[in-house]
């Protein structure tokens, strides 16, 4: 068993899973998602990969297209649990299956993740989620899924929709409400200690990603960091070591994820998250942002900026719209008309990005932190919002701050609630079996018969 997997990240006792994580590694090597370029690093297969496991017509993941699993070949256990990461703008999902048995012998099995919009939670989550609990039900020789790790303000907001959801379905699932903040540390420290090539960073000079192949085995290498969590708003986590006692979230800021769909969704044409980073990777925000040359006519050499840096986002819109006489009459409408939607797109991203890799750097400062881990749905594998984060606390720090971003950045939470776990609870004096908040038993029913929809 190699160093990565004898770390125990359970100081404190959090719940009784252990997930055999030997031979692990990312079934799918596309990384960075950007239409102007290819990624320019891949991450490759370890040889005791089996393909086996990536080509079977019968994985779930054929049928639901969920990127991104973590293959497990050496985890054979029952995994009786999903977790579910309910956030303000989507919801994120972690389950486990096992793959066909070869020559009889069991061959472990694959980590899914799949997300939503939390809109849609009391239709195509808890459909999603009652579909994979039914088709647990059918496998006789093994226990079904009988537990929800639940985590996020959702967790609270549709707690009651999904215990009414499973009674009326007549299913014995007991959910468990656990700590948000708890389960973004565990999921990352999860991630970074067992999983190869999950962690890369941006290289500035050479203009690629670059990961780091093994996962960390010390201590030393994993702490004291910064955890930037971007999600429809940012939290900036404090961590110092493992467990509930060794984190403090240490500030955070209204203007995220959230901030710029919005923003886009009024401003542009695009339809989802997705469709408005695309829009951006084609956008040229300099006929939107006003430069560093457009003021100086070149570089400020003397306080270190470029001519090409921002010196006010937006500023060419006021502008334009506030000395042309022609303008001065128009609609919203039709003054929104005179910018093309990628601009908008490109120079909002670079906007919202850019404050959060300032706010970043100052937070860390404060603390003497040196390690900063971007994480959350905001990022989704972007390139020009992976290279915008670097490159502010690169530019900040003067180079003495490091960013590290994960290729499952948006399933913190939900890793985290996974691998904690359905058992008994330590209290805060270690002594007690409580849950981390609220549970409810439902009464048990048969679990091979199918229960109405």
């Amino acid at each position: 068993m190699s160093p990565q997997d004898q770390i125990n990240l359970d100081v404190v006792g959090r719940g009784t899973i252990r997930i055999d994580c030997s031979g692990a590694y990312i079934a799918n090597d596309q990384l960075v998602a950007a239409s102007d370029e290819p990624a320019s690093s891949t991450s490759p297969s370890p040889e005791n990969s089996d393909p086996e496991f990536d080509n079977d017509p019968n994985d779930p993941e054929d049928i639901t297209g969920i990127p991104h699993n973590i293959t497990l070949p050496k985890h054979n256990s029952e995994v009786i649990h999903i977790s579910v990461d309910i956030g303000g703008t989507l919801t994120k999902l972690v389950y486990f299956t096992r793959s066909k048995k070869i020559n009889h012998q069991l061959k472990g099995g694959k980590l899914h993740f799949k997300d939503f919009q939390t809109e849609n939670f009391s239709t195509e989550v808890l459909a999603f989620m009652l579909k994979l609990i039914k088709r647990s039900l059918d496998k006789e020789k093994l226990p079904p899924i009988t537990y929800i790790m639940a985590t996020g303000g959702g967790a609270h907001k549709f707690y009651a929709t999904m215990t009414k959801r499973f009674a009326k379905n007549k299913l014995p699932v007991e959910i468990i409400a656990t700590d948000e903040m708890e389960c973004l540390i565990k999921g990352l420290d999860w991630l970074i200690t067992k999983i190869p090539n999950e962690i890369f960073i941006y290289d500035l000079e050479d203009n690629e990603t670059k990961f780091i192949s093994s996962p960390y085995t010390h201590d030393q290498q994993i702490y004291p960091y910064l955890l930037v969590n971007i999600g429809s708003g940012v939290s900036m986590i404090k961590v110092t070591g493992p467990g509930p006692n060794g984190f403090e979230r240490i500030g955070g800021s209204s203007l995220g994820g959230g901030t710029l769909w919005g923003l886009l969704s009024l401003l542009t044409e695009a339809k989802d998250y997705n469709e408005m980073l695309e829009m951006a990777s084609r956008g040229n925000n300099e006929n939107i942002d006003l430069l560093i040359r457009d003021i100086y006519g070149g570089s400020y050499n003397k306080i270190g900026l470029k001519s090409n840096h921002i010196a006010s986002s937006f500023a060419k819109v006021f502008k334009k719209l506030r000395f042309n006489k022609d303008l001065s009459t128009s609609t919203p409408a039709e003054k929104l008309a005179q910018f093309k939607g990628e601009d908008i797109a490109r120079s909002l991203l670079y906007s919202v990005s850019n404050n959060i890799g300032q706010i970043s750097y100052l937070q860390a400062l404060r603390f003497n932190l040196k390690r900063i881990y971007f994480g959350g749905s905001y990022i989704s594998g972007h390139k020009q919002t992976i290279h915008t984060l670097s490159y502010a606390v690169n530019f900040w720090s003067q180079g003495d701050m490091k960013s590290y971003f994960l290729r499952h950045e948006g399933y913190l939470g939900s890793v985290g609630a996974f691998m904690m776990g359905p058992g008994p609870r330590e209290d805060v004096n270690g002594t007690g079996t409580s849950r981390d908040m609220t549970s409810r038993d439902l009464t048990p029913t048969d679990h091979h018969t199918h229960p109405e929809t």
